[in-house]
């Protein structure tokens, strides 16, 4: 089963569900649950106030909108992001999406709230290799996949 959520602390709020464009769109697109200001150089984590459900044998893979580079000058810091079956509900964050933006433009740039920044796409992929050891759960929300018990 695939399905956004609304974290806890967003319960209250009205949070735009990413949804796909069109019939034949693969992304849903992810928008800012607030206003966020990026001055030039800097790097800003945007909010969503969502998490994912994802089937164990897929990732969200997080993408930025072809748009943001050219008409904002920002780009996603990380390139792509991977959001992990198991990142969901995890104890840091409740897997809260939050997209990791750059402003290379010269410009303070402002985000604005419901304003859509990237585009979530779910891919199935392989999951071990012959000689995979066990793993351990995660312990930690976003960057955390290193952090395990």
């Amino acid at each position: 089963m695939r399905k956004f959520e609304v974290i806890k602390a967003y319960q209250n709020e009205e949070i735009l569900v990413p949804q796909r464009a069109t019939k034949h769109s693969a992304g849903y697109d992810f928008a800012s649950i607030e206003n966020v200001e990026i001055k030039p150089g800097e790097i800003k984590m945007i909010p969503t106030g969502l998490k994912a459900l994802i089937p164990d044998n897929e990732a969200l893979y997080i993408f930025p909108r072809s748009s943001l580079g050219i008409k904002k000058g920002l780009m996603m810091s990380n390139g792509v992001g991977v959001v992990d079956a198991d990142y969901y509900n995890n104890a840091d964050n409740e897997g809260h999406i939050m997209i990791p933006l750059y402003n290379f433009s010269t410009k303070v740039v402002t985000v604005l709230k419901g304003e859509r920044v990237a585009q979530g796409i779910f891919m199935n992929y392989q999951k071990t290799i012959d000689d995979d050891p066990d793993h351990s759960a995660r312990l930690g929300g976003f960057g955390s996949s290193d952090k395990k018990r």
